[in-house]
This record gives structure tokens, C-alpha cells and sequence, in this order.
């Protein structure tokens, strides 16, 4: 997986044209392992909890399992980098998740289904993780917009494996059944995976860390990034809860369809596939964490406008803004790793900054659960856009050395 491509393609100066379809070649692995292995249980949910008779207690663990299992993959990440290169790394982290996603769909057994969404979670993380410090790699050599827009196009991938499991996963589920919605999404995660394979092969080298020390989390090799640890931790808690509990609260409050859901994950889904086009160049023109900021406040407001009392239409509003900016945030983090840190430890970092937004995804669901469970939903709602703000406030403490972009205008 790590032999040289030709030779005009082993520089990080790639041609535009080339670094576009290797970082959209890359953005299958966001697709599958968030897509796909992640954000399609909340449309399979429905249909699992009636054949299976599951609380929703029951149905919370699940995916907190698959939390947890990203967290400990989010920690394993940049020594197994370290030792297998990036390359390697994403590929088998990628299969891995494949496997688990084809396993959901072969069993009944809760525990081993729980278990099954754990694997999905680490092998997740390890693409997720290497796959952007690839990306980063790839914007090399270009003007100020084009890193941001090439990790746009990135990350944009998870937001086309929702869109992909918004249009699927409803007919298949209620033709036949929560079983095969998950054997589809393992093998369209299969054909991704084989699709990826040639971006991997041309996707720069030189991120492959050296030694074991590179592959350590730190922050000492780059500048101080402890506030947009915080903030991007408390993204982690905010957004979760959001996409944990807003079908919940449209199905009680709004009497949402099953249809009417599919639709309201298209649209979030498309949005965030494109929302690229519009965020590279405010990512390239704001300067230190302001991007990141503006980011976290655009989902607030998704967040919260459901409760506003506008009706359907503030929903699928909400869909729009939520996902036209949730993976925006760590598009805008990953640029500010990508400005104050050296490209050895931009594995490394990432993945030490991913850490604290796993331990926000197994945090959010509980704390707004339990809101939700003494109070509302609409009061879990507003814990999540309360967490949001505060994100977004904290990233504008973030401050970064004074020197010259790496890429000229």
C-alpha cells in the first residue's frame, strides 16, 4: 500500500486536477466510517427497535458503544500510523469497518450487535484520522484556498454517505427489513473501499511518520492548541446529542413519518456534501480559530431553530444549516493543525485533538439524555445548542504564532 505512484505524482505539489480526485477518492472513507457505519443507525433504529423489542435504553448503549469503540480508536490512531504509515493505517481501518457494518446484518444477538457497532467505531476512527492528515498533504503547493477546500471535499464525504443512506436505507428497510439495510450499507462500503484504493496509492507519502515518538499525541511539536482541544471536545458533546435525539423530537413533537425523516437526513446529508463550495473561502480568509468559531455557531443555530415553533419547515431549515456546517468543524480544526504544526506531527495531533472530541460524543448523549429524561427533548436540544455556543467561544481563545501561510495567495 505504501510503493511509490509515479514519480510526478510522489511531491506534495501535485497538480489541482490530480489532488481533487485523490482527496475525493479519500472522502470515501468519511462516507463509510460516519456515512455509513455511524449516522445510518438512526434511520435503521426504527425498525430495529420494533423486531428486536429494544428500549430505547437498549438502543442508547448501542450507540454509545459505537462511541466508545471511536474513542479507543481515536487513541490507537497515530502509534498505528507510526508503525504502518497512513496508508496502511486507512486501508485497514476502512476494512475493518466494512466487515463490521456486512456482520450487522448477520445477527440478532444484542450484545454482539453492540459489539459489532464498537468495531465499526475503532476501525472508523483510523480513517477518519489518517485520511485527513492524507488530505492535508494534497493541499500542499497551491494558494491560500485550496487546503480548505480539498479538506472540505474531505470530510464533505461522510455528508455523501448520509445523503447515499438517507435515499436507500427507508425502502430497503421497510421492503425487507433492518437486516438488509445493513448488508446494503456493508456492500456499498465495500465498493468504496475497493474505489479508495487507487486515491491511496497516489496520495502523497511523506506524512508517514518515522518513528514511534512522531506517532505520539502531543502538542509540543506544534503551537499551544489546548483551547481548541476544549472547544472541539465540547463539539464532540453538542452535535452528538443534536443528531442523537432530533428524530426523537421531531417524531413526538412534529409527528414525523418515516419518509418525512428520510427526507430530513437527505437534505442535512446533501447540504453537508456540498457545503464545501461556500466554506473554502471564508475557511481560507479567517485567520487563527475564527473559522472553527463561526463553524460551531452555525450548527448551534441548527441546533436550536427545531424549537423555534416555526413547524416542518424550521426542521428542514435546521437540516440545512446543521449539516451544511457540522462537518465543517473539523474541516476548520484540521486547517488550524495544518497551519500550526509541522506535517510529521499532523497525524498525530489530529488524531490527539480527535480524542477529545470522541470522549464529547460518549459525554453528549448522556448528559442531553438525561436532560431530555427529567425535562424534555426540547430542553435536551437547547443543552446541545447551549454546548455549541460555548464551543465556539472557547475556539476564539485559541491564538496562533504570527508568520507567514505556508501556501502564497
Amino acid at each position: 500500500m505504501e510503493t511509490s505512484p509515479p514519480s510526478s505524482l510522489t511531491t506534495t505539489a501535485a497538480s489541482a486536477p490530480t489532488s481533487v480526485l485523490v482527496v475525493a477518492g479519500l472522502a470515501l472513507g468519511p462516507a463509510i466510517a460516519l456515512g455509513f457505519a455511524r449516522f445510518s443507525y438512526a434511520l435503521l433504529l426504527p425498525a430495529m427497535r420494533a423486531d428486536l423489542h429494544w428500549t430505547y435504553a437498549s438502543a442508547g448503549f448501542s450507540n454509545t458503544a459505537n462511541a466508545l469503540g471511536y474513542l479507543l480508536g481515536a487513541l490507537i490512531a497515530a502509534p498505528v500510523a507510526a508503525r504502518v504509515g497512513n496508508k496502511r493505517a486507512f486501508a485497514i481501518g476502512l476494512a475493518i469497518t466494512v466487515a463490521a457494518l456486512l456482520g450487522s446484518g448477520l445477527t440478532n444477538d444484542f450484545l454482539l450487535l453492540a459489539g459489532l457497532r464498537a468495531i465499526a467505531g475503532i476501525g472508523g476512527a483510523l480513517p477518519f484520522i489518517t485520511g485527513a492528515a492524507l488530505a492535508s498533504a494534497a493541499g500542499e503547493g497551491g494558494g491560500a484556498a485550496r487546503p480548505a477546500r480539498l479538506l472540505g471535499v474531505y470530510f464533505g464525504g461522510a455528508g455523501f454517505g448520509m445523503l447515499v443512506a438517507a435515499l436507500l436505507i427507508p425502502e430497503i428497510t421497510q421492503s425487507h427489513g433492518w437486516r438488509d439495510g445493513w448488508l446494503a450499507m456493508g456492500a456499498l462500503g465495500l465498493l468504496g473501499f475497493g474505489i479508495s484504493l487507487p486515491a491511496l496509492r497516489y496520495a502523497p507519502r511523506q506524512l508517514r511518520t518515522l518513528n514511534a515518538s512522531a506517532g505520539r499525541p502531543s502538542f509540543r511539536s506544534g503551537h499551544n492548541l489546548r483551547p481548541l482541544f476544549v472547544s472541539y471536545t465540547l463539539f464532540g458533546a453538542g452535535y452528538i446529542a443534536y443528531a442523537t435525539f432530533i428524530i426523537a423530537w421531531l417524531r413526538t413533537n412534529l409527528a414525523f413519518g418515516v419518509w418525512q425523516i428520510a427526507i430530513f437526513w437527505a437534505c442535512a446529508g446533501g447540504s453537508a456534501t456540498v457545503a464545501w463550495f461556500a466554506w473554502g473561502p471564508i475557511l481560507a480568509r479567517l485567520r487563527g480559530a475564527r473559522g472553527v468559531a463561526l463553524a460551531n455557531a452555525f450548527v448551534m443555530l441548527g441546533a436550536i431553530l427545531p424549537v423555534a415553533g416555526l413547524g416542518p419547515s424550521a426542521a428542514y431549515i435546521s437540516a440545512l444549516l446543521f449539516g451544511g456546517s457540522f462537518l465543517i468543524v473539523p474541516t476548520s480544526v484540521t486547517v488550524v493543525v495544518r497551519y500550526t504544526t509541522p506535517p510529521s506531527s499532523w497525524t498525530a495531533v489530529i488524531a490527539l485533538l480527535t480524542v477529545g472530541f470522541a470522549v464529547g460524543q460518549c459525554a453528549g448523549p448522556l448528559l442531553s439524555g438525561w436532560v431530555s429524561d427529567t425535562q424534555s427533548l426540547t430542553s435536551g436540544l437547547l443543552l446541545s445548542g447551549g454546548i455549541l455556543a460555548l464551543a465556539s467561544l472557547i475556539a476564539l481563545a485559541q491564538q496562533l504564532p504570527n508568520r507567514a501561510a505556508d501556501d502564497p495567495e
